[in-house]
């Protein structure tokens, strides 16, 4: 990997991407994989890394063949309210496997079935944990060169991680995609609160509401639990319960600081943006095109359909494909090749 220079990446040989008959409705395309997929089962084994404020993060390793150190290696970011166990995740994990490389799924603080020790837990501008267990991987696996593919909110921790470090990115790390983002994320609140959005936001709130319960029972006076049982719509209970716990004014404040789209321009490593237009929490017409496009390392993945991490495509629905894996694995093992090489 030494005197291994990045250069910015050459857009050609983008594909187009075609929802399958079946599949064509962005909702449909939102929750097909979660009702309908398969689960790959994989040989996954996790590890409880202690994090230096006192709390922990579980992570779930894929091995590659005689555990070999030096293989590119994959660090992937669910979502929200996500796992290392979403079907998504599973699947990129599944191809990782299939060429042989190591894979590597963060569960957020709090995402990992159980709560996590802190008062705070995980949010779409928390960085510092990918970071920190970015650089412990590097660390432990000096010779490996490093990809990161993020989903929806992980996709925006990357992104504005990817801003935040911009000309002092670690060395290994070679590329990275970046997969349906919630870029602003005060027009994707509004739409989960507005219309068909409220049936992705009832289903949140039923799991922040019992984390948000839990906080409290663990760090008493934390929140008030009477407020919590009235919050009946997504913005408020990130107005009123998500801001404070992590030391943001109000929602406004928390947009404002931590959209991704606020931190396109600094990002100096190859990432692959990977969006559908009809994304029912961020469509295309708020999108940041002259960011991305402006960009010399950002390549345009901007499809019409595919809802939000849907991306489903094949004849049949009972033989479907998911052209964001396939558009990924061909975007990585181009850099990954060019550095195995040499």
């Amino acid at each position: 990997m030494e005197g291994f220079r990045i250069e910015p990446f050459n857009r050609s040989g983008q594909t187009e991407f075609i929802p399958g008959w079946w599949c064509r409705n962005p909702h449909l395309q939102t929750v097909w994989r979660k009702f309908f997929g398969d689960s790959p089962v994989l040989p996954l084994h996790r590890e409880r890394w202690e994090t230096p404020d006192d709390d922990f993060l579980d992570l779930d390793f894929l091995d590659p063949p005689d555990n070999q150190q030096d293989v590119p290696t994959v660090l992937l970011l669910h979502g929200f309210e996500g796992s290392s166990r979403a079907k998504y995740i599973l699947g990129m994990l599944r191809w990782i496997g299939q060429l042989g490389w190591r894979g590597v799924a963060l569960n957020f603080r709090s995402c990992s079935g159980e709560m996590n020790r802190q008062p705070r837990f995980y949010h779409s501008g928390e960085t510092s944990d990918l970071d920190w267990v970015f650089r412990k991987l590097s660390a432990r696996f000096p010779k490996a060169p490093f990809f990161i593919v993020g989903f929806s909110l992980g996709g925006n921790v990357l992104l504005k991680w990817l801003g935040e470090v911009g000309e002092q990115v670690p060395d290994c790390l070679l590329a990275a995609v970046a997969i349906s983002v919630p870029f602003d994320l005060g027009i994707a609140a509004k739409n989960i609160d507005t219309g068909f959005g409220k049936v992705y936001g009832r289903n949140f709130l039923s799991t922040l509401k019992q984390k948000a319960l839990e906080k409290e029972a663990a760090h008493p006076g934390l929140l008030d639990r009477a407020l919590i049982s009235r919050i009946r719509s997504y913005i408020d209970f990130e107005d009123r319960v998500f801001a404070p716990i992590h030391q943001f004014k109000n929602a406004q404040d928390y947009w404002t600081q931590c959209s991704a789209k606020n931190f396109l321009d600094e990002i100096r490593r190859p990432t692959l943006i990977l969006h559908a237009e009809d994304d029912p929490f961020l469509p295309g017409l708020a999108l940041p095109m002259a960011s991305i496009r402006n960009s010399r390392w950002l390549v345009e993945g901007i499809t019409a359909h595919g809802g939000h991490v849907g991306f489903v495509e094949g004849l049949w629905p009972w033989r479907p494909g998911y052209w964001a894996e396939a558009r990924t694995r061909v975007f990585l093992r181009s850099f990954s090749e060019g550095v195995l090489k040499r």
